[in-house]
């Protein structure tokens, strides 16, 4: 069916309400379906022009659920903007006049103590809005809404439990506009993504399926990680709004300490924050050119600012919402703005594929344990990466003709000559051995360098591991201070006859 709209939409919105209404009409009254549209493309708009509608056409009330209280205000507001008075049930909230209202906005656990405790009466509740439905807190409301019909709106149609998929609840999916379509027709911003690659082995996967915050915080606050953050920041988005999501509240603080000891425009929220500490911060973030701001995840729903130019990814997540929440936080298009930068720093382009790659969001839906199950693992990713020497650390090496070392080459003619694969590092050591005196005056210059390979030689190792299949931490461990060891005794040794060589 067509229905008539007071209010200006896209066409690829009013195509969604369209199609939705078709469900009202030709489906059961307590019907699940679920609708999936991207960050950005209006997913708030389309239901409260929904609401607007359905109230008109089917005079029963309706019921919109969200996770959290921003998210609450935001709906009510947009919805008020759309005409329909409005009750946001809160724990403040008197509900003696409720009768007054058809629409009502609440929070899911302010909800459910309210209907344990029957104050709200439901009774004529036609429809239920479930927004960011892939979180499961929702599913405990369900059964006071056995004859309702559900509509669940997310920009990623992938539970948030993997224990508890999307089809357990839900009939169908319907599949908005893609995000390549919405650039396409300038409805949203372009991605430019650079990846540094980021070793993650050490990291813990949890409980709840995604890394624990104290392997990640354990990773992500060492020097090394700090400063290739960085390095990232200022080769990519010096100067221009950004906003940097970690794991752990602790990571975010340094990150904080290490930015403002640079000299940078940086500040630091997170959820112990108050609503005025919030406030002012926001307002800060708006208003300051560039500005950075890191955070842990709390802004990742319920937040738009359309400024921000950059978002940095401080972390490494195996959750795909997650991963396209942060990056949807930039994606907002402006007069002067049709791309932003996304910086990856924990290997999730290789794990995800790049934001707004095709997604086929039906099998996801239907078979979200064989999605889950083809994502690359840490090792599998590490496994493919070739380090790349820095320019500036180039230059440190400039009198070297070559600075890479092929390990699996080197390994496979070794295995083949019948030399015993001890050999293939004993040909590393002498590799790095003559790049570090060929660019020396002297024996104690070229130790100085040595320290300079840190990531070649642990490239070279994990490299060296994977050919021999075996990579415990422990062995890889003593096998690279072994290395570093024979490489500084080298030198020491062969420094003149290595010069006198070159």
């Amino acid at each position: 069916m067509n229905v008539k709209t007071e209010i200006d939409l896209y066409n690829y919105q009013r195509g969604a309400i369209d199609k939705i209404f078709e469900r009202f009409e030709d489906y059961p009254n307590d019907y699940h379906l679920l609708y999936q549209l991207p960050t950005g493309g209006g997913k708030t708009i389309i239901f409260s022009e929904i609401v607007r509608q359905y109230l008109k056409l089917k005079k029963k009330k309706v019921v919109v659920l969200t996770h959290r209280i921003e998210l609450c205000n935001q709906t009510s507001k947009v919805l008020s903007d759309f005409g329909v008075i409005n009750k946001i049930v809160n724990s403040k909230a008197t509900l003696d006049d409720q009768h007054k209202y058809s629409c009502f906005v609440a929070m899911v656990e302010t909800l459910n103590n309210r209907l344990l405790d029957d104050k709200l009466d439901i009774s004529h509740v036609g429809l239920v809005i479930i927004d960011e439905a892939h979180y499961n807190s929702f599913t405990k409301l369900l059964k006071f809404f056995s004859t309702s019909f559900i509509l669940g709106v997310t920009a990623t149609p992938l539970s948030s439990n993997i224990n508890l998929p999307m089809t357990d609840n839900y009939d169908d999916l319907i599949v908005g506009e893609s995000i390549s379509e919405l650039i396409k027709n300038k409805f949203l911003a372009k991605a430019n993504l650079y990846t540094y690659n980021v070793g993650l082995t050490s990291l813990i996967v949890g409980a709840n399926g995604d890394y624990t915050v104290k392997s990640s915080e354990e990773l992500y606050t060492n020097n090394d990680m700090l400063s290739k953050l960085l390095i990232a920041y200022e080769e990519r988005c010096l100067n221009k709004k950004t906003l940097i999501f970690n794991n752990g509240i602790n990571t975010s603080i340094i990150v904080y300490d290490s930015f403002k000891k640079a000299g940078f425009n940086i500040r630091h929220l997170d959820n112990t924050a108050t609503k005025k500490q919030r406030f002012e911060t926001l307002k800060w973030f708006k208003e300051t050119p560039d500005a950075i701001l890191t955070s842990v995840s709390i802004l990742t729903t319920g937040f738009d600012e359309p400024t921000v130019n950059c978002i940095m990814i401080n972390r490494a997540t195996k959750s795909l919402t997650l991963y396209y929440q942060m990056i949807g936080r930039g994606s907002r298009l402006l007069k002067n703005k049709d791309t932003f930068e996304v910086i990856d720093l924990g290997n999730n382009f290789y794990r995800f594929g790049d934001w707004g790659s095709d997604i086929d969001w039906h099998k996801i839906f239907r078979n979200p344990m064989n999605y889950l199950d083809s994502i690359q693992s840490d090792e599998e990713i590490e496994g493919r990466f070739k380090y790349e020497m820095p320019d500036e650390l180039k230059e440190l090496f400039s009198n070297s003709d070559i600075i890479h070392f092929d390990v699996d080459k080197t390994y496979v003619e070794s295995i083949k000559k019948g030399k015993s694969s001890k050999s293939v590092l004993e040909k590393a050591i002498n590799h790095h051995s003559l790049m570090c005196v060929e660019n020396s005056e002297d024996e104690f210059d070229a130790l100085i360098l040595v320290k300079e390979l840190n990531d070649d030689i642990d490239y070279v190792i994990k490299r060296y591991s994977k050919c021999i299949s075996k990579s415990t931490d422990n062995f890889l461990d003593w096998l690279t201070q072994d290395y570093k060891k024979r490489l500084r005794t080298n030198i020491r040794s062969n420094f003149e006859t290595i010069k006198n060589k070159k």
